[in-house]
Order: structure tokens, then sequence, then C-alpha cells
């Protein structure tokens, strides 16, 4: 029995539920799907628009989106640091399961609605090759099916250009709770091409949140509820917008270093770039908004609600995927892909900025005579030293022919996906052999770990179930 492929075009068949896209976001997510040709953010009833990526635990039961009791937030900045365990009451999870558990959530809420088939999922340009795949896993204990991780500033920019028609040479400003993304691409007749990239995933509004509170002697969440006030008025509970805009202007600061780095890259001036489109909650701001201007020399574009604008794009993109679309993403790898060589030094495969999805390889010998294996070692980052770089995976090609040294060749495949996920494949040229693997980074989850997590989420499942009812009941009631 062969397999049918469908003409290039053709309609493919629509899903049985619902496509989403979803913005797992550092201080919230937002979900968002297409209706009628038209992307459109979910306002969840007792929650809204906005749900807080927030694990509580009160009364020995899990909520989430619930500033009660012991809580975890702004885990996101933790994501790909394998089995990292943060406390909370006398449990314990991983970064991954916390993700898992807010997914979990949002897939409740999506599903009072219709069957949730699959979802886009976002993630910071700069996330690397660990936190990608912590993000799938996550996805996988939430039970949702991936179509694809995107980009938050592709996506941005995905409905800004498809809602204005936009075309020419964009910057995405994306600076949010907890990260800073900037992207350049370029807008043409439904080919939106990135040029360059770059961020910092430690750098956002919790930064600006933390100095304020040690300054102020308050809590974290009474320095962020300032801060939203200050947007708008000139003083909040004692503090004056003028000592908020000294706290942040180092944060702002150091997002316009990477922004000139990343034309620097794209061989760009400031004055090249048609339009700065600005996303995350902290482009609020209005020094924020007055500093990317005075870079950029042109007033930003706020067409569109930069809490919203990346869900919208990952609607579009899930819509895409499903049904067919007339646009085209091509992202690019954010952080440079290579392998360790003889002294520690890093060959690199994989430049940052290289178009996806790309295929590179390179060519390697032995350091002695008859050197029976060989280490291959993958890495990530832009620095010359091993130790200066993450370690992404690492396994042995053995059995090589016992030549002198130099004598035998091994060709090293790098092929990296859309979504900037890896597939290292090693082949010794005389014998055939060979070796490959799909990087799971060497501090991250592996389907033995993956598997005993998926059983252990049903933990608190009643408990979770019998508590959001309740906790969904008396939110609905204060309304």
């Amino acid at each position: 029995m062969l397999l049918q492929i469908t003409e290039p075009g053709s309609p493919r068949p629509p899903p049985v539920g619902l496509v989403v896209g979803i913005d797992l976001g550092t201080t919230h997510c937002v979900v968002a799907h297409v209706k009628e040709g038209k992307p459109h953010v979910f306002g969840f009833e007792g929650e809204g628009p906005l749900v807080p990526s927030l694990l509580t635990l009160e009364d020995e039961k899990l909520q989430v989106g619930v500033d009660l009791g012991k809580t975890l937030s702004s885990t996101k900045r933790l994501m790909g640091e394998g089995a990292k365990k943060l406390p909370l009451g006398d449990y314990s999870f991983t970064p991954v399961e916390v993700a898992g558990k807010i997914l979990e959530h949002l897939k409740s809420l999506i599903e009072r609605i219709g069957p949730l088939t699959a979802a886009v999922i976002t993630v910071p340009a700069y996330f690397d090759e660990a936190a990608r795949v912590a993000t799938k896993q996550a996805a996988a204990l939430a039970g949702i099916k991936v179509l694809r991780l995107l980009n938050e500033p592709t996506a941005a920019a995905l409905a800004y250009g498809l809602e204005t028609g936009a075309e020419g040479i964009y910057a995405v400003y994306d600076l949010g709770g907890g990260t800073f993304d900037i992207s350049l691409l370029k807008l043409e007749k439904g080919v939106f091409q990135v040029l360059s990239t770059g961020g910092d995933l430690q750098l956002g509004g919790d930064d600006i949140d933390d100095v304020l509170a040690v300054s102020k002697g308050l809590s974290r969440k009474q320095a962020r509820k300032i801060k939203e006030q200050l947007t708008s008025c000139e003083e909040w509970e004692g503090v004056h917008r003028s000592e908020l805009e000294a706290i942040a202007d180092p944060f702002v600061r150091k997002t316009l270093t990477i922004s000139q780095d990343v034309l620097q890259a794209a061989g760009l001036s400031p004055e090249a770039v048609q339009g700065v489109v600005l996303v995350g909650g902290m482009t609020r701001m209005p020094c924020v908004q007055a500093q990317v201007e005075a870079f950029f020399k042109k007033p930003p574009l706020m067409d569109i609600n930069p809490d919203e604008a990346v869900a919208l794009g990952a609607a579009l993109s899930a819509d895409g995927l499903t049904h067919g679309s007339k646009t085209l993403l091509l992202d690019v790898t954010p952080l440079s892909l290579g392998l360790e060589t003889a002294g520690g030094l890093i060959e690199k495969i994989l430049p940052r900025n290289t178009p996806l999805p790309a295929l590179a390889s390179e060519e390697f010998t032995t350091q002695a005579d008859g050197q029976g294996g060989m280490v291959i070692h993958v890495l990530q980052g832009e620095r010359e030293f091993v130790q200066d770089c993450r370690s992404l995976a690492c396994f042995e090609l053995k059995g090589l022919p016992a030549l002198p040294a130099g004598a035998v060749r091994v060709r090293v495949d790098f092929a990296i996906d859309v979504e900037g996920l890896l597939t290292v494949t090693a082949v010794e040229k005389t014998t055939g052999l060979s070796h490959h693997i799909e990087v799971r980074p060497s501090y991250g989850l592996d389907g033995k770990t993956l598997e005993k997590m998926l059983k252990e989420s049903q933990r608190f499942g009643k408990e979770d179930v019998q508590n959001r009812v309740k906790t969904e009941e008396t939110l609905h009631n204060k309304h």
C-alpha cells in the first residue's frame, strides 16, 4: 500500500480540534487561535487573557496562575538547566515540571472551549539547545502536541507584518519580565526572513523589580505593582517615576548594546531599519520607548498589543502549519554550534545567524598513531575555548582503522531543523563506520527520566482539578 502525498499548495484537511499559539512567558502566558482568518487571544473566564506563570502550593494543593501561599515564579529563566530542583513547601520541582504544570493548566482552560489538537509554542530567540529541548519536554508532560517551537520576535513580526502589510527591514525589540530578545527581519511579499538575532536570558523586568524592592524595602510583588502603575502616572506609593527610570536605565542601556551588536552582525545601521516593533510588557515603560526611539532615530511602532503580539503570531503560524499558508518564515540559529578539538578549542561548524534549516559538514582526523576512537563533543557558544561554552552532547565513534595520525578521515554533519533542534552524525570515510545523535543536552532529561516525570505528573492530579474548580468559582464570584 502506497502512502499519498498532496500536491503543493493544495489545502490540508482541517484539524479535528483547536490549533493554538501559546506564548509561554516568564511573567504570564497568552493563548491565541485563528478564527475566520483572523488571530484572536482567548479571554478565559475568571482569568482574562494574561495567565500568570506561577505555580503555588497551598494546603498541599497545587494551583497555577494564582499568587497564594508558597509560589514559584520566573522559572522560565531556568529552562535548560536540567534536573535543577526548585523547593516548594515540602516538595521540589524542576523548571521543566513547573512549565509542564503551567501548560497543563493552559490546556485545561483551552479545553473548556474545545478539544486541543496541537500548538505552536514560542521561545526566546536566544534560547539555546537545552532550553528548547526542555520546552518540548514540558509540553510532553502536559500532553500537548507541539507543531513547532517559534522564536518570539519572529512570531511578533508575523503578527505585525500580516496585520499591517509592512515590507522592508524591521527590528523586533522584545523586553519581557525575564528575558530580552531583538531580531532584525526582512519582510517582503509574504516572506519573513530573520537576518540576525541576539538577546539575554537574564535581562528583564524582574531585574528592575528586584532593585526597586531592595532600595525601597518592598516585596517583589509590591515593586512590580508600583512599576506597572508608574507607566501611566508620575508617582505611586511614594515612588516617583524618575526614581524608577534611574533604576531601569542600566538595564535598558544593556538592551541597546545588544541591539547594536545585532545590527553590526547584519551589517546594518539604525537608519537602515524601517521600523521598530515593541513587544513585551516592559516596553510599556515610557523610558524604554524613549531610549529605543533615540537609538533607532524613529518612533517605535505600537500598532499591536505588546502583551499579545507573540501569541497572535504563534496562532497564525499554527494555522498555517495545519491549513496551509502563503507566508514563509526563515529563521536563524541564535548561537554558534561546533565541536571540541585538540587543545580544548572549538571548531565552529554552524556560525550564529545561520538560516534555518541548515546542514553543514566538516572533516576531522586523528591526533595519534593507531587511534581507535574519537570523542565527538558538541558545544554551543561564541567563545573559542570549550570551558567558556555550553556542552550539549558527547558520544564516541569507536572502531576507527589503525592508521597513522592524520590519515583517518571522519566527516561530521550538523543538521538543524526549523525549530533550532540539532542532529549530529559522524562517519569514517574509508570504512563507513558511523554514529549519530539527536542532541539531548548532557544536563537535560533523558527518556527514562521524562517517562518517570510523566507518571509522577499525576501526583497532584485529582487535587489539582478540584482545587482549580474551587479557585475559578471564587474568582468568578469576585468579578
